[in-house]
């Protein structure tokens, strides 16, 4: 029998790498090892140990452990708004691939409405975390991070090409894919409903709609390329606009999920059938794209996988500091629904 039965003292204190020793009847050095991994211990006495520690509540110190071995197991992951499916989907992705590799998930939410990266990247800092994965809004926090030598991976958009490691979507070869969908079906009046174009992602799914047209030979009309905010009421109201006058688009693609929804809603306050009267196809598959009737025809993104590449990269970087930078572009792929159609005859 162990010493386990003598731990009741240590319900009101929190139990140390010494209490397991005693109670398992070993050395701090053999408890040490038994618990790491690190360094050889019989089976037995591995398990007797494991089995001390869970009985008296034991965890271990990620703060002491750091200042002993100088190397974290904590990564930081910076994203913009939780809210947003997109981003609570890759948290998950990072956080299961980080626990599987025997790392920790520190996780930062920016919030939708101006988000503040700065205090998120100094927590990281002053908890001296491995690296950081983060879908930057600029290049600032990224620039932080180094300068205090962290390793960054950004995700979804870049502002630091060619220096920092990123993992990215395909979003020139998807923007191109759904656009040339619809011109094949007919349609010339393809307007595009897109929240931003400075960074990365929006820059990119407006080349990929614009080389369907160049591929196509078709002119591109500007005023039908309408500029929204991040939110499903702007979206709404703006393709409200769009879609009122008498020479409306008979097709829109809408650059994310949330700007979908806005054009979804909008057609059915003017009176519009999808894909009868219009047709919409969207940048990112969420779920209720499969829910509605008809579905909507999307560039599906593996938001966990792309999540889980990130965290293999930052750590392939922690193991290569020297390497140079790379880009993992992730494909995507056109996930067909009912949402298109024709043009309607005028």
């Amino acid at each position: 029998m162990t010493r386990a039965t003598q731990a009741s003292p240590l319900l009101h204190r929190r139990a140390t790498i010494k209490d397991v020793a005693l109670a398992a009847d070993v050395s701090r050095s053999t408890a040490s090892r038994a618990l790491s991994g690190n360094g050889y211990v019989a089976e037995d006495v591995r398990e007797r140990v494991r089995e001390v520690a869970r009985s008296i509540g034991y965890v271990p110190d990620a703060a002491a452990q750091y200042l002993r071995r100088r190397v974290s197991n904590v990564v930081g992951l910076m994203v913009t708004d939780l809210t947003n499916p997109f981003y609570a989907e890759l948290a998950a992705g990072a956080m299961q691939q980080a626990r599987r590799r025997g790392y920790t998930v520190i996780l930062a939410d920016g919030g939708a409405e101006d988000p503040d990266e700065s205090n998120a990247a100094q927590a990281f800092v002053e908890m001296r975390a491995a690296g950081v994965i983060l879908t930057p809004v600029s290049a600032e926090a990224g620039e932080y991070l180094t300068g205090h030598g962290l390793v960054t991976v950004e995700v979804d958009r870049q502002f630091a090409e060619g220096v920092a490691d990123a993992v990215v979507v395909d979003n020139v070869d998807g923007a191109s894919r759904v656009t040339a969908r619809l011109i094949e079906l007919g349609h010339v009046r393809i307007a595009l409903v897109i929240d931003e174009t400075h960074w990365t992602t929006g820059r990119d799914r407006y080349a990929g709609y614009r080389a369907a047209f160049e591929a196509a030979g078709l002119a591109l009309d500007p005023g039908l390329v309408v500029a929204s905010g991040l939110d499903v009421d702007h979206a709404r109201a703006r393709s409200r606009e769009l879609l009122s006058g008498p020479d409306r688009p008979t097709a829109v693609f809408a650059a994310n999920s949330v700007l979908a929804e806005g054009v979804w809603r909008a057609a059915t306050d003017v009176g519009l059938r999808i894909p009868e009267d219009l047709s919409l196809v969207s940048f990112d598959d969420a779920p209720w794209m499969s829910l509605v009737s008809p579905g909507v025809t999307a560039v599906a993104q593996d938001v966990s996988a792309i999540g889980a590449t990130a965290v293999d990269v930052l750590l392939e970087r922690i193991a290569q500091p020297a390497a140079p930078a790379q880009t993992v572009v992730v494909p995507a792929e056109v996930v067909r629904r009912g949402s298109t159609a024709p043009p309607p005859q005028r």
